[in-house]
């Protein structure tokens, strides 16, 4: 049932409970207090009224008449409260109660259960006097029944007055309440527009600070969200992009080389065919179009190798990555042995996974290719190394560290990327890492953060 219960009924229902168990314990110990009232008053009232009778009957006998004066004391006696005082001659009689004054119409009597907690006793006390030479006496009886009026007229005063101020005080607290997890409520709602891909949802800081400091961060989430979707979006549509212009490159190099080879062999074919039809055969003309279209093959061989390189590298998931990038180095090399290639790959380095690998492998190749058309450089250093862990979303998973620094004269300030450097950050950032290009007067340095395999890892096609 509680569970069940929203903050606010729970703050409610709580706040109840203690303003209620505050006033049930303080007229609880009224209640229990009323006994040791009730007894303390009436002794407190039976000695100050025993005093007061023995001082005013010290003159009694110097009175004209002593029995007139005593009659007109007791009358005047009997208007006090909470005691009454009778000669010792009407004690027996009908003792009549004093204390029931116009002033005391307003009390309210106890209900008996209360009488019977308190159990009062009355108290009889006889001071003895002598008029003339007669030993008489007064008695002065307690009635604690006016005290237990008081009392219970008290709780019941302090019954409704303290509900009444427990009812304001819920209410007050109530609303502040109210107000205060008012923020809540638009909190609830934002997070349901952003769940639902409503990402503009923005909430008015308000509230206590903590509420304010969550409406905030809030605000910021969806901010950041609303960014991460939109690059995403980006993202798709420049690999669909880089995909398109890759497919367009790889159909017209295959439209302008495999094209005139065919055509070639086609013709040296047809050729072969020809000669075989004549009853006397041309052997150096067979040996010319059998040269040739072995040419036109290795010809064709070679462009296949090419292709199946910018498709997919060759050796890489059988040699390794070390292997494949050595080799890789090596051809740059020999290719240009005017240029200083150092490179160092950390013996740390464990397996970083088939979608790291061919992702480093790219980076590098493409790096290295913008350093010999490019950067007029007459050295680079190519270093692979781990980086640690990552927190956050990727938290667990391993980092390498790829940096490729050339000494050439750097980019100009407007220089665009290339199509091959910018697949390249947007494959990384897919995976999960980064690539930043960083250019001054020494050259150019570009730094790789290549997440490793995972479990659920996803091989990205290129």
């Amino acid at each position: 049932m509680w569970q069940k219960l929203s903050l606010r009924a729970r703050i409610n229902l709580l706040l109840a409970f203690v303003l209620a168990l505050g006033l049930a314990i303080n007229i609880a110990r009224l209640v229990v207090e009323a006994t040791p009232r009730v007894q303390a008053e009436d002794q407190s009232v039976i000695r100050l009224a025993r005093e007061f009778v023995e001082t005013i009957v010290v003159g009694l006998n110097e009175a004209p008449d002593p029995e007139a004066r005593l009659n007109q004391i007791v009358q005047d006696l009997s208007r006090l409260r909470h005691v009454s005082i009778t000669r010792q001659d009407e004690a027996a009689g009908v003792i009549p109660r004093a204390g029931h004054l116009d002033d005391d119409k307003d009390v309210r009597s106890p209900p008996a259960w209360f009488v019977t907690l308190v159990h009062p006793e009355k108290t009889s006390v006889s001071v003895p006097i002598t008029i003339r030479g007669k030993p008489q006496a007064l008695v002065i009886t307690s009635h604690p029944d006016d005290e237990m009026s008081e009392i219970w007229d008290g709780i019941v005063t302090q019954l409704e007055v303290g509900s009444a101020i427990a009812v304001a005080l819920f209410l007050i607290t109530m609303m502040v309440v109210d107000r205060a997890l008012a923020p809540l409520e638009a909190l609830s709602r934002a997070m349901t527009d952003i769940e639902s891909g409503r990402y503009d949802a923005r909430v008015k800081p308000a509230g206590a600070p903590e509420l304010a400091a969550i409406c905030t961060r809030l605000n910021h989430l969806a901010a950041t969200l609303g960014e991460a979707v939109e690059e995403k979006r980006r993202l798709a549509e420049r690999t669909v992009s880089l995909q398109d212009v890759e497919r367009k490159e790889i159909a017209r190099e295959l439209h302008d080389e495999f094209g005139p080879y065919l055509f070639a062999l086609r013709a040296h074919a047809g050729a072969l065919m020809r000669l075989s039809e004549l009853d006397a055969s041309d052997a150096a003309a067979l040996r010319k179009h059998g040269g040739a279209i072995l040419e036109q093959v290795n010809a064709l061989q070679q462009f296949n190798r090419r292709i199946l390189e910018r498709l997919r590298p060759v050796g890489l998931a059988e040699l390794g990555l070390r292997e494949a990038l050595g080799a890789l180095l090596r051809l740059w090399g020999e290719s240009h042995p005017d240029m200083a290639i150092e490179t160092t790959i950390s013996p740390a380095l464990g397996d970083t996974g088939e979608t790291a690998d061919l992702t480093i492998y790219r980076v590098i190749q493409e790096a290295l290719t913008n350093v010999f058309r490019h950067a007029g450089a007459t050295s680079v250093k190519v270093s692979i190394e781990p980086a640690g862990q990552s927190a956050g979303i990727h938290a667990g998973r391993d980092f390498a560290r790829v940096r490729v620094c050339d000494n050439g004269s750097g980019m100009k300030p407007d220089h665009k990327l290339g199509f091959g450097l910018t697949g390249m950050r947007e494959r990384i950032l897919a995976l999960g890492g980064t690539l930043t290009i960083a250019s001054d007067e020494g050259g150019v340095t570009v730094e790789a953060l290549v997440p490793g395999g995972s479990p659920h890892e996803s091989i990205l096609q290129i």
